[in-house]
């Protein structure tokens, strides 16, 4: 099978592949530091919705404890 001088240049040498490959994992490399970030946020998030539920519980007895005191 013969190609015309289109398909030909389409071709993809071995040096334009060899610099594809670094620059997908390059970019795979990239990737993993923004999920790795992303995770952080997440935890950190999620600690902070915790707290804050604990906080709002805290903050509840108090005012239930004021309330005791307030009939006294």
């Amino acid at each position: 099978m013969t190609l015309s001088p289109e398909q030909f240049n389409k071709l993809v040498t071995k040096d334009e592949f060899n610099e594809l490959k670094t620059e997908i994992k390059e970019m795979g490399a990239n990737v993993k530091r923004i999920l790795t970030g992303v995770d952080g946020i997440a935890k950190k998030h999620q600690t902070f919705e915790v707290e804050l539920t604990a906080n709002q519980a805290a903050h509840d007895r108090f005012e239930e404890r004021i309330k005791v005191l307030e009939e006294k």
